[in-house]
């Protein structure tokens, strides 16, 4: 039907789920925030029951954390979940161009530059929405070029956090020129089936995302510290 969405034919439940995980991997609901049932019940315009099992749903995620006498709040990110998780990925995304390079076909060759050229584009538009979801389809293109169904769906196991941790990443536009020449680099090792300079540049275009959200974790605890000690002090 025109004008309709498949949201409209959601459960209720699973559309505030579905609106209230988007608001957590895309930051507008930054780590550390309380989820107040009876604040987003009347934002969303709807009864608590649904928003309570929203929650319920985030947190076996693990997007959501249960605090004693305090409630729902968004999961923060920690350097040792995000180094673990980053760690597998490294490995995981490494394994992906190799095989890219073997199994990549020539029509294959072509979506994974025209997922470039995609994402080249939404740097320009430097919404960091727009840019995480040109960021997704750029790795899909690889994975999928494995055929192998088990690494796929290892990657998609890891699909959440990763989307969370790219989008603390993109956040910080100082490092979108370096994004842009890392893929144009993936993308020229696979084209040449070029397996040790594939493998290098996708280890470095991970290592290189784990230093930054790493620094950010740390400005961010250092302006909590600040803010908390100026406050005790006023």
């Amino acid at each position: 039907m025109p004008g309709t969405k498949e949201e409209d034919f959601l459960p209720l439940r699973d559309s505030v789920y579905n609106k209230l995980r988007n608001a957590i991997l895309t930051g507008e609901f930054p780590p550390g925030e309380r989820l107040m049932e009876v604040h987003l019940g009347d934002k969303l315009g709807v009864s608590r029951t649904p928003i309570r099992e929203a929650i319920r749903m985030l947190e076996l995620e693990g997007l959501v954390t249960m605090i004693p006498r305090k409630g729902a709040m968004v999961a923060q990110i920690t350097e040792k979940n995000m180094s673990d998780v980053l760690e597998v990925r490294k490995a995981l995304d490494v394994l992906c161009v190799q095989l890219a390079c073997e199994r990549i076909t020539p029509e294959g060759i072509t979506e994974l530059k025209k997922a470039r050229d995609n994402f080249e584009k939404a740097v320009a538009t430097n919404d960091s929405r727009i840019i995480a979801q040109a960021d997704v389809e750029f790795h899909n293109v690889i994975i999928k070029a494995t055929g192998n169904d088990r690494l796929i769906s290892l990657e998609d196991s890891l699909s959440l956090p990763m989307y969370r941790y790219r989008y603390e990443y993109i956040k910080d536009s100082a490092g979108h020129d370096n994004l842009v020449k890392e893929h144009r680099r993936i993308v020229s090792a696979i084209e040449k089936r070029n397996i040790p300079d594939a493998s290098e540049a996708a280890g470095e275009h991970i290592d290189n995302q784990r230093r930054s959200i790493i620094r950010q974790i740390r400005m961010d605890r250092e302006e909590e510290s600040l803010g908390a000690l100026y406050g005790k002090h006023r």
